[in-house]
């Protein structure tokens, strides 16, 4: 008897998920609601006689859940990576020239074009075909665990389909968003009912989707749409950007009907505007298009720059404008010691949300736009970008205030404000004892992509120098327990945890420490370029700034900057201090580089590879001292080549360069 009704539960199971994925995914609704509702509960009264048959799966599981005190952390496998902008042809241009350069291509890049949706991004873990669990982007390491929320969105697929084909475990990103149909039908609701409407669809989804109480989510009308699978490459046989979105849709996961191949800028710049014109008749707001090189195996050449990806831009729709006025212009101070003017606003709503601060960006714009207290200016904003003030409406014999001047002394500490030849910018000469700059100094020092010592955030770092336990970074390696347990809202084991991860992130590599010490201008990128060359941080900070200017990613600005930080006494004492904490790296030697086994040899790789992914390889390569580059010359030593290598294995032979196996590289990599 179990058998036959546990025969009849999975019928019905997968009944309802089809026509669940007819009606929310597919928009083709098969059956009429009355008659789903009725199947819907015969199941609910099945499992309710025979409980032990209940699977997470089950689509009287959707929601239900008890409500939560918080989100948990979630950890991303993979990074969530923010885009880099452009914001007209010639950005857009300069993008695909970047591209072309690095992979050395003379034919046209092909790409994938689609709506950036202006919602919330999210991950979503399937194990088994079942969905697991679900995140919110955070900061693109860790966001927050949301997966009983994400099951109340009725467009996501509790279960995959194609089950012969999907991979054991995938993880897919998307965009949660509320449709102008859904989030009218909503407000008009409220209205009737007395409540409270809601501002705009983004900041709606955003709000929805962290309710603590996953049944307040499912009453408001999301839905999403996927883009992408992490490790795609290696889970199946998907080569293209585009084909990821037609297997996204074979599986059950909603994609945008608007996806488009396309081929080299200008077909872009086409597909762009067929949006725009079309932006106010689709059915959910956007704030621009997003190319993405279409070729996966070209996306994992071209790699990424900090934590933006080279093979992909967001083109940003134009800014939108309004008007208002101005009440005060105060002085910001920055983590470098910057100071921004900036512009305290009349609350104006602009661009889907409402805006009471504006950037004036430095003085040099201050003066040029003549922005004053009291003054009617015009603010833009577009999408996720600081608004800013565009200009300043002037009218006849209007009695204007005193003309902006730059303090003489530091809002934070007093300390004199300076100003370096050539810079725009203003900046206080108080450095790290500058409360302003120095949490920041602190909180940079922390962070993730730096010394990432967990616990430390940004609410514990303002205590510890509010209480003047830490005045500087090497401070936090003098901390005590009991110290950490004494302040607000911290006890032993936070305390004890602190101190733990304190301790373990003594161990770290050179380039994470050069980026921890926050040089004005390097970013990861640089900072890892600087790690490669110089191997440790004394040559490093005894380098002259021409000499800096030879090592990718370093301009001049760049150069001087991290040749005037390493110049100063407080930084070289901070930088000694945190060494005698126990702050250490791998060192190699400079010259020891040099007598490396594949010292003077140069490597390309092309193609997919098997036993590792091309950056893996290409540090294994750089660890024995050989150079690894995008394009091939009659310098180049050997193209080293794996599935669908391309044009490069091509013009290797025509040059006469050896081209080399994946099996070949193994043998090389082990026999040094």
């Amino acid at each position: 008897m179990t058998r036959v009704i546990k025969s009849r539960i999975n019928k019905l199971r997968e009944e309802l998920e089809r026509y669940s994925h007819a009606y929310y995914v597919l928009d083709d609704p098969v059956i009429p609601d009355a008659e789903y509702d009725a199947l819907f509960h015969t199941l609910q009264e099945l499992e309710k006689d025979h409980p032990d048959l209940i699977t997470r799966d089950s689509p009287t599981q959707r929601i239900g859940a008890a409500p939560l005190d918080t989100f948990p952390p979630a950890v991303h496998e993979v990074p969530m990576l923010s885009l880099g902008n452009v914001f007209d042809a010639s950005e857009l241009e300069a993008f695909e020239t970047r591209i072309r350069d690095r992979l050395g291509a003379d034919q046209e890049i092909g790409y994938t074009a689609e709506p950036k949706i202006d919602g919330l991004a999210v991950s979503l873990l399937y194990e088994g075909g079942v969905l697991v669990r679900g995140a919110t982007r955070g900061d693109g390491f860790t966001g927050e665990d949301i997966t009983e929320n994400i099951r109340a969105v009725r467009s996501v697929p509790l279960r995959l389909l194609r089950p012969e084909t999907r991979p054991e475990k995938l993880e897919v990103r998307g965009e949660v968003f509320m449709s102008r149909q859904g989030f009218e039908k909503f407000n008009a609701r409220a209205r009737r009912e007395g409540r409270k409407a809601l501002v705009n669809p983004r900041n709606a989804a955003a709000g929805a989707l962290r309710r603590l109480d996953p049944n307040e989510t499912a009453k408001y009308p999301l839905d999403v749409f996927f883009y992408s699978i992490t490790n795609l490459v290696r889970q199946t046989s998907v080569r293209t950007q585009y084909g990821a979105l037609q297997y996204l849709r074979e599986l059950g996961l909603k994609v945008c009907a608007e996806a488009r191949q396309v081929s080299g800028y200008r077909e872009c710049l086409q597909y762009y505007e067929e949006i725009l014109n079309r932006k106010t008749s689709l059915d959910y707001e956007m704030d621009g298009v997003v190319y993405k090189v279409n070729d996966l195996d070209l996306q994992e050449e071209l790699g990424m720059v900090s934590r933006a990806p080279r093979w992909a831009v967001a083109h940003k729709f134009p800014a939108q404008e309004v008007m208002t006025r101005v009440t005060d212009i105060k002085f910001q101070v920055g983590r470098t010691g910057a100071l921004t003017p900036v512009a305290r606003l009349e609350p104006v709503f602009v661009g889907g949300a409402t805006v009471s601060n504006a950037t004036l960006h430095n003085m040099n714009e201050v003066r040029r736009k003549d922005v004053r207290v009291g003054d009617e200016v015009i603010i833009r904003r577009a999408g996720d970008v600081i608004p800013e003030v565009v200009k300043t409406i002037l009218k006849p014999d209007a009695v204007r205030s005193d003309a902006v001047q730059a303090p003489g002394a530091c809002p934070e500490c007093a300390a004199e404000v300076v100003q370096i030849e050539d810079e725009a910018v203003i900046r206080c000469s108080g450095g790290l004892f500058c409360p302003a700059q120095r949490k920041g100094a602190i909180k940079h020092f922390a962070s993730r992509t730096a010394m990432d010592i967990e616990g430390l955030g940004d609410k514990l770092v303002d205590q510890l120098v509010d209480e003047e336990l830490v005045s500087s970074v090497k401070d936090i390696f003098k901390l005590t327990k009991e110290q950490v347990a004494g302040l607000e809202r911290m006890g032993e084991l936070s305390a004890g945890n602190l101190m733990q991860a304190i301790e373990q992130c003594k161990r770290t590599s050179l380039a994470r420490f050069i980026y921890a010490l926050g040089i004005r201008g390097v970013g990861e990128a640089t900072a890892a370029a600087l790690a490669d060359h110089f191997r440790d941080l004394s040559p490093l900070m005894q380098v002259h700034a021409e000499q800096l200017q030879d090592i990718p990613d370093v301009g001049p600005v760049i150069a001087e900057n991290i040749s005037v930080f390493f110049r100063q006494p407080y930084n070289q004492e901070v930088i000694e201090g945190l060494i005698r904490a126990g702050i250490s790296w791998e060192v190699r030697a400079v010259a020891e580089h040099h007598t490396a086994p594949l010292a003077g040899n140069t490597y390309v790789l092309t193609g997919r590879l098997e036993r590792f992914t091309r950056p893996q390889a290409a540090s294994r390569l750089k660890a024995l001292g050989a150079k690894v580059t995008a394009s091939v010359s009659g310098g180049t030593t050997a193209v080293i080549a794996g599935v669908n290598p391309g044009s490069k294995a091509d013009k290797a032979r025509s040059l006469n360069v050896a081209v080399l196996t994946e099996q070949d590289l193994l043998a090389m990599l082990q026999d040094e």
